[in-house]
């Protein structure tokens, strides 16, 4: 196994990354070493000089910092481990600097269009299934990864909460509102048994032919009901709404951490990017003469 697999698979066993993120991680380091010229294909013998090149070509094409940064992380990951395991003797990224860029602020919806959506989409009538992805979306601000693996047993109909399964297999407790329960409840009671056909499945959200959801699928689900909205929403659109919506109504920074299942609160704080209506309550609220 080359120095790349026994990497990916480290990541995938002792590190506990989701397949997608490994094939992400794949897909950068497969991008290096097609640009590395033959000469220096030997990826034991990775030099500085090949890291800068690459990082050159990255900004000569036209990618933005975000897309330079996370693959100086991919392979700076990747250079770990090849000194961790005596592949590499010396590290060539060692104090190298991540790009750095403006933080995109993530685009939302108004509250006015969330409701919208999850009442009922213009041109669409809504599913007890679609309903409740929609309503736990926003309720609990999943991930769609999060959202498909969601299991029966991972709902607290009585407390009030989901436990979930995050990213590198962390879990955490996150409220879900009374509204969703009522509509999964009811889901769970009259739509998942004509899904399932009296077979048998631990997920929450099931297709036809009682298989779990697939990402793709609940990709589909968003576009189709969004049509008629301001902005193209995806999954994370619904999650960004989450957290945009509770700081917007004076929620705690650390309490949203917990919740969206951030590891570092710089990644919550994009948030705080102060959204026109949160500036017009703040001015409300603090300037003497409003």
């Amino acid at each position: 196994m080359d120095p790349v697999e026994r990497f990916l698979n480290y990541l995938t066993v002792e590190k506990g990354l989701s397949a997608n993120t490994i094939e992400a991680y794949r897909r950068d380091i497969q991008k290096f070493l097609k640009f590395l010229p033959e000469t220096a294909k030997d990826i034991g013998s990775l030099k500085r000089a090949d890291i800068l090149s690459f990082i050159n070509f990255l900004r000569d094409s036209g990618n933005q910092a975000t897309t330079v940064a996370r693959n100086l992380a991919t392979l700076r990951g990747l250079c770990k481990f090849m000194l961790m395991e005596g592949t590499l003797k010396e590290d060539p990224i060692e104090n190298l600097l991540t790009p750095k860029g403006w933080k995109r602020i993530p685009r939302v919806i108004g509250t006015d269009e969330v409701s919208s959506l999850l009442n009922k989409p213009e041109g669409h009538n809504l599913s007890l299934r679609d309903k409740a992805i929609l309503e736990i979306m926003y309720s609990s601000g999943l991930r769609a990864s999060e959202v498909i693996s969601l299991k029966t047993g991972d709902i607290n109909f009585e407390a009030g909460f989901l436990t979930i399964t995050g990213k590198g297999s962390k879990q955490r407790v996150v409220p879900v509102n009374e509204q969703a329960l009522s509509t999964i409840r009811k889901y769970m009671e009259e739509s998942r048994p004509a899904f399932l056909k009296k077979r048998v499945s631990s997920f929450l959200f099931i297709a036809r032919g009682g298989k779990p959801m697939t990402r793709q699928r609940l990709w589909q689900l968003l576009k189709k009901y969004s049509s008629a909205l301001s902005i193209n929403i995806s999954p994370h659109t619904l999650r960004h709404c989450f957290a945009s919506h509770l700081l917007d109504g004076g929620a705690d920074l650390r309490a949203l951490q917990k919740m969206l299942g951030h590891t570092d609160i710089s990644t919550t704080q994009i948030y705080t990017k102060v959204t026109p209506e949160r500036l017009r309550k703040i001015h409300k609220k603090h300037h003497p003469r409003s």
